[in-house]
């Protein structure tokens, strides 16, 4: 069996590390076991992180909803409670998008669920 020599798919293996480390700092952009394991960990938050993500902008609408919910004399919680015993179906997302750039319209919303709790 004949030897194989690894000098053109090691070269080409380390390049790709180490294009991929640009904007690291020091020598892990440079050297490429540093690169190696600063591009690792990387590729590990950024997969976590992707995940993350969702529940940092639900939480993020939540609080912009309860913000918007207390300028109109609700809670978040009441505010839930009271569309969905209204039968409203609106997503978190919907209603926080309505709460930072149509306040009428939300404040027609939150009309709607304080019928349903039977609040004037």
């Amino acid at each position: 069996m004949s030897r194989v020599k690894r000098g053109v798919t090691a070269r080409r293996r380390h390049n790709k590390i180490i294009s991929m480390a640009q904007g690291h700092k020091g020598v892990r952009h440079r050297l490429f076991r540093r690169a190696n394991e600063s591009v690792l960990h990387a590729l590990d938050y950024a997969y976590r992180h992707r995940r993350e993500r969702k529940g940092d902008m639900r939480r993020l609408w939540i609080t912009r909803i309860n913000a918007a919910a207390r300028l109109h004399g609700l809670t978040y919680g009441r505010l839930i409670d009271g569309l969905s015993k209204a039968g409203v179906d609106v997503n978190r997302k919907l209603l926080a998008d309505l709460a930072v750039r149509d306040d009428t319209a939300f404040g027609a919303v939150v009309a709607q669920a304080r019928g349903a709790l039977g609040i004037s």
